[in-house]
């Protein structure tokens, strides 16, 4: 099988992600794209992050009914920093025959030299770098495929702001998001 990676914060999922995951999938061949949230990104504050079994329920709300989406909580259960490299070893047990292709935005590309191990990630997966509204594709390194994706200019940052301000964000993520923002009051 051919597998996706899509790893991130998800604070809150939104339609970029989900667009980017369909394309990808479309686009690569792939059987399947996986989603994991982390439990505390190592490169962020921590600052107006949700709860990470929050946004773990918010990913299996964006993505229910779509076969080729599945969430991993991986990340979460580990607790504490995640880093790509701790994932991907473990991914790696667990799919050991199936070949991984590990899926950044552009806007990742500048901090790429920050990344823990990053020679040995990318020896254990396919890395794709997707375009970013913004961030364009520039100096990639010779060990990533890049994919052109239709341009969705959206943000989790936007999206909390919307919520913070009491403004409207009901098309930026989907319709269970959008209620499980606003039952669980996130972002205010």
């Amino acid at each position: 099988m051919k597998i996706g990676i899509l790893g991130g914060t998800f604070n809150p999922v939104h339609i970029g992600h989900l667009i980017l995951a369909e394309e990808a999938r479309e686009k690569l061949g792939l059987d399947k794209i996986i989603f994991i949230p982390t439990a505390l990104p190592p490169h962020k504050d921590n600052l107006n992050i949700a709860p990470a079994d929050k946004r773990l329920k918010m990913l299996k709300l964006a993505i229910r009914g779509n076969r080729h989406f599945a969430v991993s909580d991986i990340e979460v259960k580990r607790m504490g920093r995640s880093y790509t490299i701790d994932t991907l070893k473990e991914l790696k047990c667990r799919y050991s025959r199936d070949e991984l292709y590990f899926i950044i935005g552009s806007d990742l590309l500048k901090y790429l030299n920050e990344w823990k191990d990053l020679s040995e990630i990318t020896k254990m997966v396919k890395f794709v770098v997707a375009t970013r509204p913004g961030y364009p594709l520039e100096q990639i390194p010779h060990y990533m495929q890049t994919l052109a994706i239709r341009a969705v200019d959206v943000s989790g940052f936007e999206v909390r702001q919307a919520v913070a301000k009491n403004k409207s964000f009901g098309y930026l993520v989907t319709d269970k998001v959008f209620d499980y923002i606003k039952k669980s009051k996130l972002y205010k």
